[in-house]
């Protein structure tokens, strides 16, 4: 999994990091929220976050991302134990709750829970588009659709990274590969093309960063 840990206790980010890393796990370390502004729009897969900072408060930082739509989910690392505080956690849009200290083993097992969790729906309505994923069937109110395998690629792309922005330079590599060179408005064609078929709503631009999945009515 690609996990953004945020952090700012050096001793148990260092520990932390380096036990994730050796569960094969790629991590992106982070002290405070200034830091995780650089990087709280690409794509991951679980927020390991701490809930008191040197420059703001997790819990709220995580309400903030539900509020952008962001599903990515979110494990809380705090000493805070009392009830009213679990249950604030969780109302501010956490999937899970950790009381320092607690055993790295207990860690990892609820990333594991995080990825049996995480099997992605594979029939989205977007707008007034349906997309079947696992059949490769799109349709609109006038009827089925036919789209491309680049097309497919790119919803496919989008659909498992659904709430979230996933950078231009991400999606050409993730659908065209080495096919088109980095200047080549390749990407560019086939989210116009999708947006023609299905209607404007099923892809969003995020300006200067990106694309994501419009949003999902059911």
């Amino acid at each position: 999994m690609r996990l953004l840990l945020i952090e700012d206790d050096a001793l148990l980010g260092e520990g932390l990091h380096e036990f994730l890393a050796a569960e094969g796990h790629a991590v992106q370390w982070c002290r405070s929220l200034g830091e995780v502004s650089a990087v709280e729009h690409q794509a991951f897969d679980a927020w390991l976050v701490d809930w008191q900072l040197p420059d703001g408060s997790g819990r709220d930082w995580v309400a903030q991302r539900r509020r952008a739509r962001d599903r990515t989910p979110a494990l809380m690392l705090t000493a805070r134990d009392r009830l009213d505080d679990r249950i604030a956690g969780l109302d501010a849009g956490a999937d899970d709750y950790l009381v320092k200290p607690f055993a790295p083993e207990e860690l990892a097992a609820r990333l594991r829970a995080v990825q049996r969790r995480q099997r992605p729906a594979t029939t989205f309505v977007v707008g007034e588009a349906t997309l079947d994923l696992e059949a490769h069937a799109a349709s609109t109110p006038a009827g089925r659709v036919e789209l491309t395998a680049r097309e497919w690629t790119l919803v496919e792309a989008l659909a498992q990274r659904a709430g979230r922005v996933v950078a231009k330079s991400d999606l050409e590599q993730l659908v065209l590969g080495a096919a088109d060179p980095p200047t080549s408005n390749a990407l560019e064609v086939h989210v116009s093309s999708l947006r023609r078929k299905l209607g404007r709503d099923v892809v969003e631009t995020v300006r200067g960063l990106g694309y994501r999945l419009g949003e999902i009515s059911r």
